[in-house]
């Protein structure tokens, strides 16, 4: 099976797989299906996951942890493969490259609507926030801002930068329309780009991620200004498995989301917090244990948009989740991302993580991490 499985992966066409530009950026040239055998037989999974995005680091803890070992049908193998952002994860699999991904709401959303492409969905919310992919950083020789909205109205006519195709750039959109914003360039850059940009002085703001965000000013490069909490605008971790996998083994997927339920179960505790961010400084570059503690579970003052709940794991498709899918679905039509404004009827699967839920006497969310002052940081 595994030799048949990367036959057809060398066959699928990725040269066209060009995410983020527009709707009708992406190539309609169907994908083959995987042929995933039969239900019970070992499998050989691809996860993508970023362990450089907080919000969805529920995947570090799975790799670090290995709580798929307990489900998943013996014999069977797990390979991780990192992704700086979201979009690359979804390329990989619309290619078929990948089979699960880890990744941002606007990635996730962005991927079911491929299906001319390939069959993706959304199975389970990985995290929800209001400060973990949703913040605004300015210079750091930026005027002393009174509050978050004097700082985003100083946005106008400045150069902005996001990695462009992520949950930043939903976020950015969104409140650059909500207060009327207009920045003189808005460019799309990485966080490497943006962490270099920040340095030699040549952005004015960028919306970031954590842990990349909580870097960026503890490096003294960059100031959080604000974050979703200054403007009502939430974000999401979510996770979407390819179609043919989901109808192929609903074994394998069941399997996956018990673990990924250990595993948001295990963050929730904070007992775990300082095991959570040893791997994830083992599984990342270029960020001290304190810089992931602080972009995990450390405070944010209230002016710049600091929220009490860093992280709430909600595991299934909470009314909360999906009236952020839907919302970011609406918005995300509205300036021709997508070229759909609802999502198809299967684009979302709520029955697996809710019959788990069921199995396991448990309700959703199942879990929160809360924000610490620094002086519970234990190093």
């Amino acid at each position: 099976m595994r030799k048949q499985i990367r036959n057809i992966q060398q066959k699928l066409t990725t040269a066209a797989l060009v995410f983020g530009l527009s709707a009708g950026a992406v190539s309609t040239v169907h994908a083959a299906e995987i042929d995933f055998g039969n239900v019970g037989d070992p499998i050989d999974l691809v996860v993508g996951y970023q362990p450089y995005y907080t919000e969805a680091w529920s995947g570090v803890v799975m790799k670090g942890m290995k709580f798929y070992e307990k489900y998943l049908p013996a014999g069977s193998t797990v390979e991780f493969q990192i992704g700086l952002a979201g979009g690359v994860i979804v390329n990989a699999m619309l290619a078929g490259k990948q089979h699960i991904g880890y990744m941002g709401d606007m990635p996730a959303i962005v991927a079911t609507t491929k299906e001319r492409v390939a069959d993706v969905r959304i199975v389970a919310t990985a995290g929800l926030a209001m400060d973990q992919c949703n913040n605004m950083l300015v210079r750091t020789d930026a005027p002393a801002f009174a509050n978050s909205d004097e700082a985003i109205q100083w946005m106008d006519g400045k150069t902005v930068a996001v990695p462009k195709g992520a949950c930043t750039d939903r976020f950015a959109l969104a409140v650059f329309e909500k207060k009327n914003i207009k920045p003189a360039e808005y460019l799309n850059q990485n966080i490497e780009v943006i962490t270099s940009g920040f340095r030699a002085g040549k952005l004015d703001a960028a919306a970031i991620w954590e842990p990349t965000a909580s870097r960026l000013v503890e490096e003294g490069l960059a100031r959080k200004v604000a974050t979703g909490a200054s403007v009502d605008e939430n974000d999401g971790g979510f996770i979407d498995m390819r179609g043919d996998l989901i109808d192929q083994r609903p074994d394998v997927v069941k399997a996956w989301l018990n673990a990924e339920l250990d595993a948001q179960l295990f963050m929730s505790d904070p007992a775990n917090n300082m095991a959570i961010v040893k791997m994830a400084a083992a599984q990342t570059t270029g960020f001290d244990e304190y810089v992931l503690w602080k972009a995990m579970v450390g405070s944010t003052p209230k002016a710049q948009g600091g929220t009490d709940v860093r992280n709430e794991m909600a595991f299934a498709i909470t009314p909360k989740a999906l009236a952020l899918i839907t919302t970011a679905t609406t918005f995300l039509h509205s300036i021709k991302t997508i070229k759909v404004d609802t999502l198809r009827d299967n684009a979302i699967e709520t029955s697996f993580t809710e019959d788990i839920l069921k199995e396991r006497g448990l309700t959703a969310p199942v879990g929160k991490m809360m924000a610490l002052p620094d002086s519970a940081y234990p190093g």
